[in-house]
Formats: C-alpha cells, sequence, structure tokens
C-alpha cells in the first residue's frame, strides 16, 4: 500500500503526543487520558488497515499534531525538552530496527497484552505495567537510554513510572511506522515546511485549533 504525507505525519505527530505525554506526567505528575489514550491504543495495532487507524479515530493525534507545529516554527511555548526526547526515541528506533530477535520479542509481548485487554480498560494500571515491564526488559537494553526529567516526586511515583514506559514505548512504535512508511531525518532537516503544512491540513481535517505563528521578537539570548 503506498503511503502519503499525511500518512507520514499522523505517525510522525504519534510519537510527539506520547513524547509530549511523558513530559507532562515527569513535570506534573498529570497525564492528559485523551492524549494518551492513541498512544497506548497503538501498541496494540499490529494489523491496522490504514495509519490513521492505528490511533483510533480521525483526528486522534491532534495534540501530537499541535506539538510538532509548535516545535517547527519555533514559538516561544517551544519545548527543547520535548525535542531532546523525541531525537532520543529516533535514535532508539534506528537501534531497535536492527535486531530482529528484540522486535520478536515485543511483539509477543503484545500478544501477551492483548490477553490482558479481554479483562481490563486500555490504560487500566495492569496493561501500563505490562507496556512499561515490556519497556525495560527490550528498550532499556539498547542505546540510546532516554533519561527523562522532570520533577523527582512525581519520577519516583510508580504508576508515573509505569505510564512514562508505556508511552516511550508507543513513542519507539510511531518513530518505527514513521519510518516504515517513508519517513527519514532528511524530511525533518531539510523538509520542515511540508511537515508544517501537512501538520496544519491534519488539523484542519480534525477540526482541532491550530498555534497562531510567532510573533516577530528580538533575538536575545
Amino acid at each position: 500500500m503506498a503511503h502519503d504525507d499525511q500518512d507520514r505525519i499522523t505517525a510522525f505527530a504519534g510519537m510527539f503526543q506520547a513524547v509530549a505525554s511523558v513530559v507532562r506526567i515527569a513535570r506534573t505528575g498529570s497525564a492528559d487520558v485523551s492524549a494518551m489514550e492513541p498512544c497506548i491504543y497503538s501498541l496494540f495495532q499490529v494489523d491496522a488497515d490504514d495509519v490513521t487507524a492505528v490511533y483510533g479515530a480521525p483526528g486522534a493525534v491532534a495534540n501530537g499534531a499541535r506539538q510538532v507545529i509548535a516545535q517547527l516554527t519555533g514559538r516561544l511555548e517551544r519545548d527543547l525538552e520535548l525535542t531532546r526526547c523525541v531525537v532520543s526515541v529516533l535514535k532508539l528506533e534506528r537501534s531497535l530496527s536492527a535486531r530482529p530477535d528484540l522486535l520478536a520479542r515485543i511483539g509477543e509481548g503484545i500478544e501477551a497484552a492483548n490477553e490482558k485487554r479481554e479483562h481490563f480498560p486500555l490504560l487500566h494500571p495492569n496493561v501500563l505495567a505490562h507496556f512499561a515491564d515490556l519497556y525495560s526488559e527490550v528498550l532499556s537494553r539498547l542505546s540510546p537510554r532516554i533519561l527523562v526529567r522532570g520533577v523527582a516526586l512525581h519520577l519516583q511515583n510508580p504508576d508515573n513510572q509505569h505510564r512514562i514506559r508505556a508511552l516511550l514505548l508507543a513513542a519507539v512504535r510511531s518513530a518505527l511506522l514513521w519510518r516504515q512508511i517513508g519517513g527519514n531525518r532528511w524530511q525533518i532537516l531539510f523538509g520542515r515546511k511540508r511537515l508544517l503544512a501537512e501538520a496544519r491540513h491534519y488539523l484542519d481535517q480534525a477540526g482541532g485549533p491550530q498555534p497562531a505563528d510567532p510573533a516577530p521578537r528580538d533575538n536575545m539570548h
């Protein structure tokens, strides 16, 4: 099946949405359930009909698309910590893709998670703990190890640790999908205008608000 730029921005936004959810939990100790659900949902979609279906309903990764726009336009709200984590996720995905044995182990872990879904809702602590353990078992063995920065009190909370690791697994899943359907680092480095246009088109289709372009400001450091 051929994939277009909207497919690629959907997967790219899915990665940003998962990472943004991680950053929020690390800083505030709270999770945006509406943003988190499509990320965890995507982990179960191994045979989806199309890219949109990976995340659920149309517009499911609108939050991620807004994050992409914010990062690419260099707005005042641009989050360098989020960017750092996204870069680490992309590198980690490359390491994982070179290890078919570990990809197979993740597949086995997802099959086991499907059994839990028969008894627990999507964001139940048991489901998140399962994916967190899978992340620790598989991805923590690879380089780079993703260092999540935030408030120590929130990061030490076991439930938050499970949420964060499960979301990082989802972020890597989106990064893998993005690359499988034609995404590459050259598009990030030299195709930012196109990425920005596709992210805005995604939000137009979803009917959600878009971040405004940045106002001119002095180059002060």
